[in-house]
């Protein structure tokens, strides 16, 4: 009995010593965490961090059907139809210097099935009140219908520029390469020029005043602009002075012209808009004596949310040259 017991014990001693020899434990990875995009309302409505990132995005743009009516508009043809598809990105983060704003616009114009056209309608970078890249000048601005001709031929340029903004109220200067303006002869790409913009708003009233001096025609442009809300609508007046044709003005010497945008309803603005020159632009270097004069009528109606129609018909009558009744009907929905 005592054996038995002594090998008994020593067996179960033996066992407890001995290591359990097992398969390892299979150990399931765990998910990486999903970062969901986030709303980012620092600098307004649609807006989202880039994921992983302190950049806020926004994405925007439109589509657009539009015919085109004018004495051969579409080659051979007094209609034409075109249609657009627009898309821009805005980046932006806070600095020490205040945001840094990136915007790219892209733009897609199709005429038909094979004639269609995709470029690069604005890119530049903005810092404390500092922009570089490709984008539109203070002569882009306008009235509110389409009659007004007050801007440039082109108005998007390479350009620098600073502006200072306060409240209602701002103020820039900018220095912009002119290579696809206006040209006498034997000028050519490459050219300067420098612009000046100023505005702001005052109660019911807005207004701008926009300058441009052109270094190789050696011809610069002023224009001033204002609206004024009256009754149902808003009124628009403008004039602008050319010293000859340049690539910041070349349609006149001078011109005034005036818009009234009626508020006819919620969704419903009827514009009727007048401009006359004084010695109008036809051809050459020079302005010509004769002058000329121009009557419009815009109409816009707001169909639901981010959908509108547009009717614009233009008449235009030179005293030198022939007139012309252009227009077109368009139909965009923004997103």
């Amino acid at each position: 009995m005592n054996i038995r017991m002594v090998l008994l014990a020593s067996a179960a001693a033996f066992a407890a010593s001995t290591p359990v020899l097992a398969a390892d434990a299979i150990v399931a990875a765990e998910p990486e965490p999903v970062e969901y995009v986030r709303v980012c309302d620092a600098y307004g409505t649609g807006y989202f961090y880039i994921p992983g990132t302190e950049t806020c995005l926004k994405i925007e743009g439109y589509i657009r059907f539009q015919v085109n009516v004018g004495e051969d508009v579409g080659g051979d043809s007094d209609w034409d139809a075109v249609t657009r598809g627009q898309v821009q990105f805005t980046a932006k983060s806070d600095t020490e210097y205040g945001p840094l704003t990136g915007v790219i616009v892209m733009q897609f114009n199709a005429d038909n099935a094979t004639d269609q056209e995709a470029k690069l309608d604005s890119a530049y970078l903005d810092v404390a009140g500092f922009r570089a890249g490709l984008f539109y000048s203070w002569w882009d601005d306008g009235l509110s219908g389409e009659t007004d001709d007050i801007g440039s031929i082109v108005t998007l340029h390479n350009s620098i520029r600073y502006q200072y903004e306060s409240g209602d109220f701002y103020a820039g200067l900018s220095v912009d390469e002119l290579e696809d303006g206006f040209y006498k002869s034997g000028e050519g790409p490459n050219n300067v020029g420098v612009a000046f913009g100023l505005g702001g708003k005052a109660g019911a009233f807005s207004y701008q005043l926009t300058g441009g001096w052109d270094f190789d025609n050696e011809d610069g442009a002023i224009r001033a602009m204002g609206t004024v809300d009256i009754g149902p609508g808003t009124l628009g007046l403008a004039a602008v002075y050319s010293s000859g044709p340049n690539s910041y003005y070349s349609a006149a010497e001078w011109a005034v012209a005036a818009e009234y945008a009626i508020k006819a309803t919620d969704k419903l603005k009827i514009t009727p808009g007048v401009q006359y020159y004084g010695d109008y632009y036809v051809a050459g270097d020079d302005f010509s004596d004769g002058d000329a004069w121009k009557v419009g009528l815009t109409v816009d109606y707001q169909i639901v949310d981010n959908f509108y129609a547009k009717a614009s018909v233009q008449y235009l009558d030179p005293e030198d040259a022939d007139d012309s009744t252009t227009g077109y009907f368009r139909l965009q929905r923004s997103f």
